[in-house]
C-alpha cells in the first residue's frame, strides 16, 4: 500500500463493525509501538463543543510560541485534517509511515503475539498518535471521538482532562441519559490530575466520579466563571483573572462557555505550560475552525455548521437569531438517520422558510426522503411557523452541493442560506474550496 487513499480502505476492511468501545486491543498495539509522550497532554470529551476547545488551546499555545499536536475528528473535506502539528494539517506522506507502523505492529504474530484486529477509527487514531509521540511537540491536544472511557484516545493518561457539555447524542453507545452518558466521559480523568467541567449543569455522576477517583476538579461556577457585555468579557479562575478581553473569534454565544474551560485548563497547566495574557488575547482573537457557526459573507449570506444533535441545533438557533433580519432563510439538511431528527427540525423550523433535505454517502445516512417525512409529521403539531410552509418550498437532493446550487438559484440576494445536521453536510459543500454566494437576481424583478 503506497497512498493514504490504500491505507484508509484497508483499515475500512480490517473490522467487522465500524465502532468496537474497548481499549484491550489499541493497548496491546500502542505496547508494540512503545507509543508514549514526553510532553503535557489534554483531553477533550463532551457532546458539543470540543473541536472549538481543542481550537482555543491550540491557538493560545501556538501564540505562547509552543510546538502543538492536535487530533481531532472527524474530518471535513480531507482526512488529513485530523491531525495537525505546530497549526498545520500533516501531510499525507507523513501519515502513510505511520499506518505502516501499525500494520507492522498489529500484524506482529512472533513470541506468541497474535495479529490484533482493529477498527477504522482504532488503527487511524494509533497512526495519528505514533506520528505526533515522534514529532518532538511542547504540547498534544487530543479529542475523544466518541465518550470517552472505552474511546481508542483513552489510552494515553493525560496531564490534564477537559469535559464540554453533555447532552444526549450517541445514546446507543453511551447511554440514554446524561447522568450514563456523564460516566462514560468522565473516564478521561486521572486521579490526583486536573479535571476542567465547563458544562455549567454537568451531570452528577461526573461530579461524583471526579470525587471517587481523586482528580483535582475545577467546576465552572466555582473555580471558574466568566462575565461579559456587548463589548468585552472577563474571566476568573483560581489562581488568575483576565479582564477586558475581546471575544473570541470563534461565532456563538456558546463559544464563551467554551473559552472559559480553555483558560481554566491553561490555568490548571501553568506551572508546565505557563502561558502570558498577551498569547491568550491574540490567540483567542485568531482562532479559527470551518464548521463552527461559520459565516460566509457573500450574497447571500452563507452559514456553515457542523450541528448535528438536538443540543447542537438550539445552539445554532440561538446564533441564528440573533444575526438579524433576513428576508428569507433556506436551509440545507443532510443528516444521520439515528440521530433525534425530529427535535432538531422543531428546534430551527421556526426560522427556515425553504428547506433543501439531502442524502449523504454514508449507510447509517437518512434520505432527504426520510428527513422530509420527519418534517411532514411535525407539520400538523409545530404551530404555525410550520403550517404556514407549503410543499412547493421543500426540495430533495442528491448530495449537500446539489442542494447548496437550488437554494442559492432560489435566494435573493438579501437571503441567507444555512448549512448543517453533519460533518458530512457542511464537507460536502466545502470539497471544492469555500464557496462565495453570488445570487443572480431579486426573485419577481
Amino acid at each position: 500500500m503506497k497512498t493514504l487513499q490504500d491505507w484508509l480502505a484497508h483499515c475500512e476492511r480490517l473490522h467487522p463493525t465500524a465502532i468496537e468501545m474497548g481499549l484491550g486491543r489499541v493497548k496491546a498495539v500502542a505496547e508494540r509501538l512503545n507509543l508514549r509522550f514526553d510532553c503535557p497532554v489534554i483531553t477533550v470529551a463532551g457532546t458539543n463543543g470540543k473541536g472549538s476547545t481543542c481550537a482555543m488551546l491550540e491557538a493560545i499555545l501556538l501564540q505562547a510560541g509552543y510546538r502543538t499536536g492536535v487530533y481531532t475528528s472527524p474530518h471535513l473535506v480531507q482526512f488529513e485534517e485530523r491531525c495537525r502539528v505546530h497549526g498545520e494539517s500533516v501531510s499525507a506522506a507523513d501519515l502513510v509511515a505511520n499506518f505502516a507502523d501499525v500494520e507492522s505492529a498489529r500484524c506482529r504474530i512472533d513470541d506468541g503475539n497474535l495479529e490484533i484486529s482493529l477498527s477504522y477509527f482504532e488503527f487511524s487514531t494509533l497512526a495519528i498518535l505514533q506520528l505526533m509521540a515522534k514529532a518532538q511537540l511542547d504540547v498534544v491536544i487530543l479529542e475523544v471521538g466518541l465518550g470517552g472511557r472505552l474511546d481508542a484516545v483513552n489510552i494515553i493518561d493525560a496531564d490534564c482532562a477537559v469535559i464540554t457539555s453533555i447532552d444526549l447524542d450517541h445514546t446507543e453507545l453511551l447511554g440514554n441519559d446524561r447522568e450514563a452518558i456523564g460516566f462514560e466521559k468522565a473516564g478521561i480523568m486521572r486521579a490526583g490530575r486536573p479535571v476542567v467541567v465547563s458544562d455549567p449543569m454537568p451531570p452528577q455522576s461526573i461530579l461524583d466520579h471526579a470525587d471517587k477517583l481523586g482528580a483535582d476538579l475545577w467546576k465552572f461556577g466555582r473555580d471558574f466563571n466568566f462575565t461579559g457585555d456587548k463589548q468585552q468579557w472577563a474571566w476568573a479562575g483560581r489562581g488568575r483573572r483576565y479582564a477586558g478581553m475581546a471575544y473570541p473569534a470563534l461565532r456563538g454565544a456558546n463559544q464563551l462557555v467554551n473559552a472559559s474551560g480553555v483558560l481554566a485548563a491553561l490555568d490548571a497547566l501553568r506551572e508546565k505550560i505557563p502561558v502570558t495574557a498577551q498569547a491568550v488575547r491574540n490567540g483567542l482573537a485568531m482562532v479559527s475552525l470551518p464548521g463552527r457557526f461559520q459565516i460566509i459573507p457573500g450574497e447571500p449570506v452563507l452559514v456553515l455548521d457542523v450541528a448535528h444533535n438536538p443540543h447542537a441545533v438550539a445552539a445554532l438557533t440561538e446564533n441564528l437569531d440573533a444575526m438579524g433580519f433576513y428576508p428569507c432563510t433556506h436551509a440545507v439538511l443532510g443528516a444521520m438517520a439515528d440521530k433525534d431528527l425530529a427535535a432538531m427540525l422543531a428546534r430551527v423550523g421556526p426560522l427556515v422558510d425553504k428547506w433543501y433535505f439531502c442524502d449523504l454517502p454514508l449507510p447509517r445516512a437518512a434520505t432527504a426522503q426520510q428527513l422530509k417525512r420527519v418534517f411532514e409529521t411535525l407539520k400538523p403539531i409545530a404551530g404555525a411557523a410550520f403550517a404556514a410552509l407549503p410543499t412547493e418550498r421543500v426540495s430533495l437532493h442528491a448530495d449537500p452541493k446539489q442542494a447548496l446550487d437550488a437554494a442559492v438559484a432560489a435566494a435573493n440576494p438579501a437571503d441567507r442560506i444555512v448549512v448543517f445536521g453533519s460533518f458530512l453536510t457542511v464537507g460536502g459543500v466545502l470539497k471544492d474550496g469555500l464557496p462565495r454566494l453570488h445570487a443572480k437576481h431579486f426573485n419577481g424583478v
